[in-house]
């Protein structure tokens, strides 16, 4: 499968662009064929334009051709999750509140720089409504499914990102994350996901949860999210968080950073949360890796006790806000899950909430002079491989008890710091995942760190084991799928 066209880096095919050893219509081509005999099992779409792709596929093709490519990205599929504006498409937030057919006539920061960098906009990626949970299920779209176990989530909110990576449809997607869903959906579909430092990409319109809300790149490899970072980021006037371009080349640096005598710190329950004993297995020998490139490893914990009452009361608050916008037909027609989130935040007080942004003043303040004494953290990013993705009723991890499992993540949302999920092993079949936490601003150091892990550990393979299991799932030449994605499209 390495030499499988499907599962190419970004950065590979735009090598083998430039020796023209491929054309951006091949590629977009397979990729389309791939996203149709996978959908049907996956549903990791909203919608798809191969027709808008493959014309795009031949402006950038004649472009190689001349030897004059336009831009970081030309040629290359990406996946773009339906929280972002995009240009004569719907953006519909996994939710059936919002009318698809009205002027679709921007794009947010994000999906604009990838735009300005000529990458092939390949269609739109599921989301929980409003992109409110760790499951990626919507009254939109129903559940979206893990290519390694259908049974299972690819997380969310990311997760049609996430499963649209893990399966070959694309080498680069985007995703955002408030509590985790970018990192979550990596975890637990076996790629590659950064939150980048809060206001390092533009984030527009804005989030109703606030200042916790990140936009990011998901991918199969580290080198392909520092090229997507570089299309990204960088400031727009209508994010009034977002920063000043660093004016660092990610693409370039991000093979340059050396682990030795780095000090890196080994926290397998970031001091409040014991992982599944696989789990933590998987991030002790990863340490291991570290400690064997070099670095300086110890044990310690970034907190003493969870954060999750602050995270809660600042969620909940943004919920309410969200609910106080619909209309009563509105609501009838919304995640009952999310209703009643929504309607738990209307019970915040003004009390609670001063004292949540205080706390959070102090766990932010905290976590910068932790990382005075450390370059790098290292986690688990869930306690758990993929929880299932429908609710079972048995205990076992699944959409109806994610509070449970989900416990991790959230905490640097709070802080703002630049956190990444990158394999780190199995589990019952399934991939875990390292979380790679860094000081506020260090981006570069959190993916140097994760560059050099990764060709340590061999990784940026899809394996024979997710091989077999999307054979298992594959339906070539079934139309049905685009034919859902047609209606939904509006």
């Amino acid at each position: 499968m390495a030499d499988d066209i499907a599962f190419l880096s970004a950065t590979e095919l735009l090598r083998r662009y430039r020796a023209k050893e491929l054309s951006p219509v091949a590629v977009v081509d397979a990729a389309i064929s791939r996203l149709e005999t996978y959908e049907a099992a996956l549903n990791a779409f909203v919608l798809y334009d191969p027709d808008s792709a493959l014309r795009a596929a031949r402006a950038s093709e004649a472009r190689w051709q001349k030897g004059a490519p336009q831009g970081l990205l030309d040629g290359v599929p990406v996946a773009i999750k339906d929280t972002q504006l995009t240009r004569g498409w719907p953006r519909l937030v996994g939710s059936k509140t919002i009318d698809p057919n009205q002027a679709w006539t921007e794009d947010a920061p994000s999906v604009a720089g990838l735009r300005r960098e000529n990458a092939i906009f390949l269609g739109k990626t599921t989301t929980p409504e409003f992109g409110w949970k760790p499951t990626t299920d919507s009254p939109l779209c129903g559940v979206t499914r893990n290519p390694w176990d259908t049974e299972r989530t690819p997380g969310g909110s990311s997760g049609g990102s996430a499963a649209a990576l893990a399966a070959g449809i694309c080498p680069i997607a985007i995703g955002t994350d408030a509590g985790g869903s970018i990192r979550i959906p990596a975890s637990f579909s076996g790629v590659f996901g950064l939150k980048p430092t809060f206001g390092k990409v533009a984030l527009y319109p804005p989030s109703a949860f606030g200042d916790v809300s990140h936009v990011g790149p998901m991918s199969r490899t580290v080198a392909d999210a520092a090229l997507m970072l570089d299309a990204m980021k960088g400031p727009d006037a209508r994010d009034w968080y977002s920063l000043p371009d660093d004016g660092i080349a990610y693409r370039e640096r991000v093979g340059e950073g050396a682990l030795q005598g780095k000090r890196v710190a080994l926290s397998p329950t970031l001091g409040y949360h014991e992982p599944a004993p696989a789990v933590r297995a998987a991030v002790e020998a990863a340490a291991k890796v570290f400690a064997g490139l070099g670095a300086i490893v110890e044990e310690a914990d970034p907190f003493t006790e969870s954060p999750l009452p602050v995270f809660q009361t600042l969620a909940l608050a943004g919920f309410w806000s969200l609910l106080r916008a619909m209309t009563p037909a509105k609501v009838a027609v919304m995640d009952p899950g999310l209703v009643d989130a929504c309607r738990a935040g209307e019970a915040v007080t003004q009390a609670q909430l001063v004292d949540a942004l205080g706390k959070r003043a102090v766990l932010g303040a905290q976590t910068r002079q932790f990382f005075e004494r450390y370059d790098i953290l290292l986690s688990p990013t869930m306690p758990i491989v993929a929880a299932y993705a429908e609710p079972r009723g048995d205990g076992a991890p699944d959409p109806a008890n994610y509070r449970d499992w989900l416990t991790y993540t959230w905490a640097f949302n709070l802080t703002r710091n630049p956190s990444a999920s990158i394999p780190c092993g199995f589990a019952d079949g399934l991939p875990i995942g390292l979380m790679v936490t860094g000081p506020l601003h260090d981006d570069l150091g959190v993916l140097q760190a994760c560059h050099a892990y990764e060709a340590a550990s061999g990784g940026g393979s899809p394996g024979d084991a997710l091989g077999a299991a999307l054979a298992k799932i594959a339906r070539p030449g079934d139309k049905s799928a685009a034919v859902k994605i047609k209606a939904l499209r509006g």
